[in-house]
C-alpha cells in the first residue's frame, strides 16, 4: 500500500490540519522560503542571471535565460511553482503556491499581483487548517496590476485580467475579465498569435 505524503495530500486539496503529524515536513519548506525570499528581496544588484539563479533556488527548479522578475517578490512555500519561457513578472507579487501555479510561456503579470492557491474551511472549528487548489495561467496571458486570483482557477489562453479584479472562475482563451469578482468585459480576436 502505497503512502501519500503531506506534500501530495496538500497537492490534491485535501484539507491541511496544524496538528497533521507531517506538518513539520510542510513547515520546513516554508521556513525556507522564508530564507530565500529574503535573500532574493535583499539582492543589491542589477546581474538579472543573479535575480534568475535566488529564484530557482527558491522555486527549486532552473528557470529560463528568457524569465525576468523584478523584486520584491513574496511566497509562503515556492517549491510548487512552475514558469515557462519569456515570463515576465513585476515587482511585489505574492504567490501562496502550496496548491501549484504553473505560468506558461509568455505571460505577464503587472505589479502587486496576488496567486493564492490556499483557503482555509468555512467550519470555524477547523479554520486554521488548509485547504489548496492549483492556478493555471495559459500561455499569452496578462494579469493586470493588483489582480488577485483565486484557489483552483485556469486563465486561459491569451487571456486579460483587469487591473484589480479579483478573479474566483476560470477565464476563457482569449476573454478579458475585470471586476469583483471578475466578469466577462470583451473577446479578443485573435492576431498573429
Amino acid at each position: 500500500m502505497e503512502t501519500t505524503t503531506i506534500f501530495t495530500r496538500d497537492k490534491l486539496g485535501e484539507t491541511i490540519q496544524l496538528d497533521d503529524p507531517e506538518y513539520p515536513k510542510l513547515f520546513k519548506v516554508i521556513q525556507k522560503a522564508i530564507r530565500t525570499t529574503a535573500k532574493l528581496n535583499n539582492l543589491v544588484t542589477d546581474d538579472l542571471q543573479e535575480v534568475n539563479t535566488v529564484f530557482s533556488e527558491l522555486i527549486g527548479k532552473e528557470v529560463d535565460d528568457t524569465f525576468f522578475i523584478i523584486p520584491p517578490f513574496y511566497t509562503d512555500f515556492g517549491e510548487n511553482i512552475n514558469i515557462g519561457k519569456n515570463v515576465f513578472i513585476n515587482h511585489a507579487c505574492t504567490f501562496m503556491d502550496r496548491g501549484g501555479i504553473t505560468i506558461e510561456d509568455n505571460v505577464l503579470i503587472g505589479p502587486k499581483v496576488h496567486l493564492i492557491t490556499t483557503n482555509h474551511p468555512i467550519n470555524p472549528a477547523e479554520r486554521r487548517a488548509t485547504i489548496s487548489q492549483p492556478i493555471v495561467i495559459k500561455k499569452g496571458a496578462w494579469i493586470g496590476v493588483g489582480a488577485t486570483i483565486l484557489p483552483g482557477v485556469i486563465i486561459g489562453k491569451n487571456s486579460i485580467v483587469a487591473a484589480g479584479a479579483v478573479v474566483s472562475k476560470n477565464v476563457p482563451d482569449n476573454t478579458i475579465v475585470g471586476g469583483i469578482p471578475a466578469k466577462f468585459i470583451k473577446s479578443i480576436t485573435e492576431i498573429n498569435i
